[in-house]
């Protein structure tokens, strides 16, 4: 009798540890709050491609009940850096520069890096080679950001190319029209909606006192993937078993076409 018993509490324990009874894991998981379209925050709401990504798989995960909190991208990955968060989307996959985000994700959808330059510099010499093309000018970059690759930071460490950043789209963009930098780097989709989105406001007068901006050329195509901590020193044991359950359905989502649809309603109003 006392073996059934005992067989009993290690049979409810091991259910307990992996999360098999629905929702009995709480987890938060942080957002950038300020990288609309895909993720930030409006009236005290996460919105973005990737928040309604993440909030359909995550309402999938019947072991798991996910809250999603919007941070700055900076304070998100600090927090990741120290051990105290568990999860943060959306990172590009940058082992190297933070390697204490460990394991990724799969990915989830792909972003196009561009660069969008005032009129005047495109018109006068256009500019197909990165960052070749683009030495001698300061280029706007999002705090905590790293993009560009290799060759551009290595351009910006020899004095060959200036960087300027900014908190978001949104100041790097009116920077950018002002003159206060050449160019600005970001996902194409990410400076499209938050351009129009100024324009629309009447923030962005486009050829008075604002430059008129074109797109340049194509930095590289990248993926968002959610990221998490690997300081966590056994602070999150169900790590793996998130991940996998994760990873299932995002994996699913792809291959039916779910994600495709919300990524689709929200080109609706960004082109």
């Amino acid at each position: 009798m006392k073996v059934k018993i005992i067989s009993a509490i290690l049979f409810f324990y091991i259910i307990l540890s992996t999360g098999v009874f629905a929702g009995d894991i709480k987890v938060t998981v942080y957002a950038d709050e300020n990288y609309p379209p895909y993720s930030y925050s409006e009236k005290g709401k996460v919105e973005g491609i990737y928040t309604e990504i993440l909030k359909m798989a995550f309402s999938k995960m019947k072991s798991y009940e996910v809250e999603i909190v919007a941070v700055p991208w900076k304070r998100g990955l600090k927090r990741l850096k120290d051990g105290e968060g568990f999860a943060l989307y959306p990172p590009y996959f940058h082992t190297l520069k933070r390697p204490y985000i460990w394991p990724y994700s799969l990915p989830i959808i792909e972003e196009i890096v561009v660069v969008f330059c005032r009129e005047d510099l495109l018109l006068k010499s256009p500019r197909p080679n990165w960052p070749e093309d683009y030495y001698g000018l300061t280029i706007g970059n999002n705090a905590g950001f790293h993009l560009g690759g290799d060759k551009f930071w290595q351009a910006v460490k020899e004095e060959k190319i200036k960087v300027y950043e900014a908190k978001g789209n949104r100041e790097s963009i009116l920077m950018l029209g002002l003159k206060r930098t050449d160019c600005y780097m970001n996902d194409r989709l990410a400076i499209l909606w938050e351009l129009k989105k100024l324009k629309a406001q009447g923030k962005y007068d486009e050829g008075g006192r604002h430059a008129k901006l074109l797109e340049g050329t194509t930095i590289t195509i990248e993926q968002g993937f959610l990221g998490y901590t690997n300081r966590d020193n056994g602070k999150f044991p169900f790590k793996e078993d998130f991940k996998k359950e994760f990873d299932i359905i995002i994996y699913e989502m792809r291959r039916t076409g779910e994600i495709q649809k919300i990524i689709d309603s929200f080109m609706v109003t960004i082109l």
